[in-house]
């Protein structure tokens, strides 16, 4: 059932405590912590707390805890100090989602030129 935690989802588990993670920022509804395979200087995850297939799912089940997601995304940024970053949503396999948990990456700290590569 959406928002549920799901027993097999990594970031449920790290919501849950039983996955260690370096939390950078932490709401009611939000964890955001640090990614463990960093694509810029600055590189972090924030998830809803609530389980969520992905960004499509989250936005459609849950608007109000997609903008939360969003919100703690500039919160990141500013917290890091960061002048300029990316935020990006992979929906689908072939997006580049290999976690199945609704996730926004806060990139930072380098310049992202477009396309990315």
């Amino acid at each position: 059932m959406a928002g549920e935690p799901q027993d097999d989802c990594l970031f449920c588990k790290i919501v849950g405590g039983s996955i260690p993670a370096t939390i950078v920022r932490e709401t009611e509804t939000t964890v955001a912590f640090r990614d463990i395979n960093p694509q810029a200087p600055t590189h972090v995850l924030v998830i809803p707390k609530a389980h969520y297939r992905n960004a499509a799912a989250l936005a459609a089940e849950a608007p109000e805890l997609a903008a939360d997601v969003l919100r703690e995304t500039r919160a990141v940024a500013d917290d890091e100090q960061l002048e300029s970053y990316r935020t990006v949503f992979n929906t689908g396999g072939g997006a580049g989602q290999t976690v199945w948990h609704a996730h926004a990456h806060v990139l930072g700290g380098r310049g992202l030129e477009w396309p990315p590569g």
